[in-house]
């Protein structure tokens, strides 16, 4: 099969979705209201609350919650034939990523900008907030801690990469001044950013910069993580304007670019999908495509990680209530692009089935390489690119979007550890240099205390997707009960909910069992632990939604 006609049939049914789903979601779902006065214009400080163009808000929110999990679950996925990804993809981002996105925002503008975990307490039960911040806390520490393995190691394999990568930092900061300090308008700083961005990318490969196999007793993938997380620590508490923003912003735009190279060269070398359909010789110790699909692409489809993002930076930054429909479901939909690229790359960009299967020779292989070589292929042939050129192009897309993930992650785990502080009455810990610390300090102690490389976050990713989507449930959870107690019709919620937390619960007892097989008791006590969260979770929604119907009826029966 031709992979245009799968990008044409991608593109043209997630249009359909922000032109006609998405519209009727927030005119009568969520009501989204222009005239609302949102967080960022209650609260503006400069720092954390700050209204700001609905474009640049799109990108900040857009790059934070893509990172590299819209990459390699997708690309990791299609060992089960990219029929199923595909189709997850593309109705998960239609009907379940855009409202849940969009839905977060909603929830947290309307309560005064606050996370999704700590408004869980006044909406769904005090219960309820307390296995949301646990689930909250294990899913920023697995994003943060292993985000920065993932770029260490881009940048030890790809040295080209490193310029670039480091290089959209000053570009960042130039941008955000420019903007602003109202030096120029929007349209000519985007120009300048993304010429002075891909610049670098191109001087790259001419310029590696190798880090050494060791320093001071280290290893230099340690060394690449020690630097990231310093990096990330003094992001999380700069002004959002100054950097996470603009830096965000920059790269949703290098996305884009980097989105039309890769489809440009898709239409003009029109390549076969070498890959099967549905594959049915899939290799020994795959496991079974239901459940593990939908927690395999989380991010591409729907993640909980997103919610924290909505609810956490985003809606604080929100200038028009109206506005949540483009940043939150439109930026859904970039995701989707992201993840629909990384199908057609891992599929088809290789020059037969043969050397398709020499790379998913096993579950789990794939991923990042799979994206870089299966689009340097397509690029170089379609496009006529260099392909260490079009290598270094696909390896900072990926970085880049890590790095962003990481830095808005580290602002979210310090938001964390301020309202763990409000909530257990703890003044020290409310103060941001003391939760930025806390939060460094947590993955630090995680990538290092069970790696001296760094990279003992990877010990518990395999547990990601699925408390990544009882992440997702919790949100839709407290956007559900909301529309409740407004009166407002819920299956738009609820159906997703459900759908999500009978996989999530399938895919934990699934995976218990394979980690006592191996007897990797450590991930068999982890396991338990979220999957008693996700019983507890089904628990708590039966019993609110219970409670507050029977409220809304009684209320409605008063009133008659």
């Amino acid at each position: 099969m031709s992979a245009v006609i799968l990008l044409l049939a991608g593109l043209a049914m997630m249009s359909l979705g922000y032109f006609i789903y998405s519209k009727f979601i927030a005119e009568k779902i969520y009501r989204l209201d222009p005239d609302y006065r949102t967080p960022a214009h209650e609260f503006e400080d400069g720092v954390d609350f700050v209204p700001t163009n609905k474009f640049v808000l799109w990108g900040h929110h857009f790059t934070s919650v893509a990172g590299a999990a819209p990459i390699v679950g997708p690309a990791i996925a299609v060992i089960w034939g990219w029929a199923p990804a595909f189709m997850w993809v593309v109705c998960g981002t239609i009907f379940f990523a855009g409202v849940h996105d969009m839905g977060a925002i909603w929830a947290s503008v309307r309560n005064k900008a606050r996370s999704v975990g700590s408004l869980t307490g006044d909406v769904v039960g005090k219960r309820a907030r307390s296995i949301f911040m646990i689930v909250i806390f294990l899913v920023l520490l697995m994003v943060n801690a292993v985000f920065a393995v993932v770029i260490a190691k881009l940048m030890m394999s790809f040295p080209t990469a490193v310029l670039p990568v480091w290089g959209a930092i000053g570009v960042a900061l130039i941008v955000g001044q420019l903007i602003y300090r109202r030096i120029l308008n929007l349209v000519s700083v985007s120009v300048i950013g993304v010429i002075a961005l891909y610049a670098l990318i191109w001087a790259g490969p001419s310029m590696p910069i190798q880090m050494p196999a060791e320093v001071a007793g280290m290893s230099g993938n340690a060394i690449w993580i020690v630097l990231l997380f310093i990096y990330a620590g003094v992001a999380s508490i700069l002004p959002v304007w100054m950097l996470l923003q603009p830096r965000d912003y920059i790269n949703g735009l290098q996305l884009f670019v980097g989105l039309l190279i890769l489809y440009g060269a898709i239409l003009l070398l029109n390549p076969t999908m070498v890959a099967p359909m549905f594959n049915d010789a899939v290799p020994a110790g795959t496991p079974s495509i239901i459940p593990l699909l939908f927690v395999t692409i989380a991010c591409g489809a729907i993640s909980g990680f997103h919610g924290l993002v909505a609810s956490g930076t985003t809606s604080k930054q929100l200038n028009r209530e109206t506005d949540a429909r483009f940043v939150g479901y439109f930026g859904a939909i970039g995701e989707g692009c992201l993840s629909l690229a990384a199908i057609l790359v891992a599929t088809a960009g290789f020059a037969s089935l043969a050397d398709w299967k020499a790379m998913y020779s096993a579950f789990g292989q794939g991923g990042v390489t799979a994206f870089v070589e299966g689009g340097a292929y397509i690029i170089h042939n379609g496009l006529g690119l260099p392909q260490v050129t079009a290598a270094t192009l696909l390896t900072v897309m990926a970085a880049l979007f890590a790095g962003t993930t990481m830095d808005t992650g580290l602002r979210l785990q310090r938001y964390i550890f301020q309202e763990f502080g409000e909530i257990y009455n703890q003044p020290w810990m409310q103060k941001p240099l003391v939760a930025t610390l806390l939060a460094v300090g947590t993955c630090m102690l995680l990538a290092f205390g069970a790696g001296a490389d760094g990279s003992g976050g990877m010990i518990i990713w395999p547990l990601f997707g699925t408390t990544n989507q009882l992440l997702a449930g919790l949100t839709l959870l407290v956007i559900t009960v909301m529309l409740v107690h407004l009166r407002r019709p819920m299956w738009y919620t609820l159906a997703p909910l459900c759908f999500l937390l009978v996989m999530t619960v399938v895919a934990l007892l699934t995976q218990l069992r394979t980690f006592y097989q191996q007897e990797n008791y450590f991930l068999l006590f982890l396991d338990i632990v979220v999957l008693i969260a996700a019983i507890l979770v089904a628990m708590e929604c039966a019993a609110a939604l219970k409670r507050h119907r029977a409220i809304a009826a009684a209320d409605d029966s008063n009133a008659s």
